[in-house]
């Protein structure tokens, strides 16, 4: 084939495109098509290719622009977007709210410093591709502490909209109490107090988190650092009452929160119902001679409930867990002779001939710092003068505490007819749902700390953005649990539990899941970050195709990339 121009006298040319071909002895050509329309380039490119000439590469004619990791980037923004917290953070100004949302968005996908989030996001820096997504080309330390602050403001609004989805009148809500602490010594909030975190040598703050029954977050406080847990319990109370309008709940809380006087003083006035737990000196009270507490009643059964003129209007639940018992009795014996060993050593320093340890006081000295160290100076008798020291068990003591290992008793004021006994141990349970979400927030997963900040608006926006972030987190792990390691049968598990005082246990489905590391079809399971990781293996490229303009192009999904998708119920974007 060729193209040819035949002349034309008082016209343009025609542009054929003909084909030769032999008749007999003779050469013919015959019209294949008429060309004359096609713009010139078009018919010098055709005539090109007929002689064989390779026009362009497809190196140079495709190329890609850049790539950046998506899959997790889609998954995580894509689940925000179908919670609908786009549009719970304001929209004035649009930039810092398309900030904010980064935000949280990025303390999931990879927590970080807010310099370290803001070289994320920017288009020169992007180390995934959310930046592109929320259009923000250059993103700075600034304007992100800015939308922190927006964040900071928008948070009682927010936290009503939450409580409005997942709280109702009569429902349970789940309160409890965690530390973390700070770096450096300015902060308005740091304190000294009881770290939960084991870092007494650091200032901290304490926050306090609110959820509802399946252990879906909705709100959080951040207090000064030294607070007790009793007194964190008013403000619940009035965020409840007046902010949520929530008009009665049951409030769920361990019993160094909800306490007698908190009961009195907070509760009762406001109308709110209540489940909490005895400290071991009610326990023992209720037990002494005569006293409603018969321990002979649990040789045959471990839930229980009985009534004490102490505690009037209220039920008792007493549960005994025989694998706490034994628990509390092997780690008693330990503690036991690890004190003993040490105060051995005390004992041979005063006895031993050369450079004898002396002075009544001294000895005191060395002895208190033994047993303080392991809370073991209620078992132990002791005899000091200043040349002499000696120890005992007190074995009375030991044996009276033996025999409460593994009681717990449960308080409530909700009726029996409402909350039945297995019902309402079970209630307390869930406030493991809680400290799961602590070990989140202040983990691998979310990262809390680092604490940095020095205002106590900002320290209080930043303890929020996590509670947001544990909020998609949630959602997410519900949804993906088939292919997580979280137990995905949790109703077979439930149904298996021959008693709530029973030790929590996975479902058979999920520990033929952990055992195999591969799902029932054969893909591996993984963490929450280890899915995250591989979901961001499906990039985002931008890819030029010649002079046209630039287009994002995704690689195609792997099955198990797909299959998140479905599970989230989320489009696979560009």
């Amino acid at each position: 084939m060729f193209v040819a121009r035949i002349p034309n006298r008082n016209s343009p040319p025609a542009i054929l495109l003909r084909e030769s071909y032999r008749e007999g002895d003779k050469i013919k050509s015959r019209t294949l098509a008429n060309l004359s329309h096609w713009p010139d380039e078009k018919i010098d490119a055709l005539r090109r290719v007929l002689k064989g000439e390779e026009l362009v590469s497809p190196a140079e004619q495709l190329r890609i622009e850049r790539s950046l990791p998506h899959g997790h980037v889609a998954a995580v923004l894509g689940m925000a977007r179908q919670l609908g917290l786009h549009r719970l953070v304001p929209d004035k100004p649009r930039r810092l709210a398309r900030l904010a949302l980064a935000l949280i968005v990025a303390r999931v996908i990879e927590p970080a410093a807010k310099l370290a989030t803001a070289r994320q996001l920017s288009e020169a820096t992007a180390a995934h591709s959310l930046g592109e997504l929320l259009d923000l080309s250059a993103v700075d330390e600034d304007e992100l502490y800015e939308a922190l602050d927006l964040l900071g403001t928008a948070q009682p609004g927010i936290e009503a909209t939450l409580a409005k989805r997942h709280l109702h009148d009569g429902s349970l809500v789940l309160y409890d109490l965690t530390s973390s602490y700070l770096e450096g010594r300015h902060c308005e909030l740091a304190r000294h107090g009881y770290s939960r975190d084991g870092r007494s040598d650091k200032l901290q703050i304490v926050f306090g988190l609110l959820c509802a029954a399946d252990g879906c977050p909705v709100a959080v406080e951040v207090f000064e650092g030294n607070t007790a847990d009793p007194s964190t319990l008013a403000a619940q109370v009035d965020k409840l009452k007046a902010r949520f309008k929530l008009s009665r709940v049951v409030l769920v809380g361990d019993r160094g929160m909800i306490t007698s006087a908190r009961i009195e003083a907070d509760l009762m006035p406001a109308g709110l119902d209540w489940i909490t737990a005895l400290r071991a000196p009610a326990i023992r009270k209720l037990a002494e001679d005569g006293g409603p507490l018969q321990l002979s009643l649990f040789d045959d059964r471990d839930m229980a409930e009985i009534t004490s003129p102490d505690f009037p209007g209220e039920r008792l639940i007493v549960c005994r867990n025989p694998d706490l018992a034994d628990e509390r009795r092997r780690k008693r014996g330990e503690l036991l002779a690890a004190t003993e060993k040490d105060l051995a050593r005390v004992k041979a320093a005063v006895q031993r001939q050369r450079n004898p340890l002396r002075g009544e006081d001294e000895i005191g000295l060395k002895v208190g710092a033994v047993l303080g160290k392991r809370k073991m100076a209620k078992h132990f008798h002791l005899a000091i003068t200043d040349t002499s020291f000696d120890f005992s068990r007190i074995e009375d003591a030991i044996a009276n505490e033996a025999s409460l290992d593994g009681f717990y008793v449960l308080r409530t004021n909700v009726p029996a007819e409402n909350l039945d006994t297995a019902a309402t141990v079970r209630a307390y349970k869930s406030l493991a749902q809680v400290e799961r979400a602590f070990r989140t927030i202040k983990t691998v997963e979310l990262e809390v700390r680092p604490i940095h900040h020095r205002l106590a608006g900002r320290v209080r926006a930043h303890v929020f953005l996590c509670m947001l972030a544990y909020y998609i987190v949630w959602h997410m792990r519900r949804a993906l649990a088939p292919i997580l390691f979280d137990d995905h049968d949790r109703e077979a598990a439930d149904a298996a539990r021959v008693s709530p005082v029973a030790k929590a246990r996975v479902s058979a489905a999920a520990r033929t899941k952990a055992n195999r590391k591969h799902t029932h079809d054969g893909r591996p399971v993984h963490s929450f970050r280890t899915l995250l990781q591989d979901l961001a293996t499906l990039t985002r490229n931008i890819v030029r195709i010649g002079q046209d303009a630039p287009a994002a192009m995704l690689t195609s999904p792997t099955p198990l990339q797909q299959d998140v998708f479905n599970r989230l119920g989320i489009p696979i974007a560009p």
